[in-house]
C-alpha cells in the first residue's frame, strides 16, 4: 500500500468518526433532534470498517498511527465546520501527530514485528 493510499484511509476514518461524534455533540450539546443519531452511527461504523483496512498486522499499532491522523482532521474539523482558524500551537502539534504517525506506519520493521 502507498504511503498516500494508506493516509487516505486514516483520514477518511477521522472524518467518519469526528462527524459521528458530532451528531452526538449536536443532540446532546446543541439540542438537536434525536435523529441525528442516525447519521452518527452510520460514520461511526464507517469508522470502525475503515480501520479495519489500515495497512498494520495489528490493531494496537493501527490505532495508534490513527491518532496522529486523527488530530490533524481534528484541527481541519475545528476549521472548516466550526469556523475556528487552529493558531500556531495547534498547527505545530498537529504536524508533530501526523509524523508521529508516519514514524509508527512506515518504520522498517523485523519479520513478525
Amino acid at each position: 500500500m502507498t504511503t498516500l493510499a494508506a493516509y487516505a484511509i486514516y483520514f477518511g476514518a477521522a472524518l467518519a468518526e469526528i462527524a459521528g461524534c458530532f451528531a452526538f455533540w449536536a443532540w446532546l450539546r446543541n439540542g438537536q433532534s434525536p435523529l441525528w443519531l442516525v447519521p452518527g452511527l452510520v460514520s461511526l461504523a464507517a469508522f470502525a470498517w475503515l480501520l479495519t483496512l489500515a495497512p498494520s498486522d495489528h490493531a494496537g499499532r493501527a490505532y495508534a498511527a490513527y491518532g496522529g491522523v486523527y488530530i490533524g482532521a481534528s484541527l481541519l474539523w475545528l476549521w472548516l465546520a466550526e469556523g475556528q482558524r487552529p493558531d500556531g500551537w495547534d498547527l505545530a502539534g498537529g504536524a508533530l501527530a501526523i509524523m508521529a504517525a508516519g514514524i509508527i506506519l512506515f518504520a522498517p520493521r523485523a519479520a513478525g514485528s
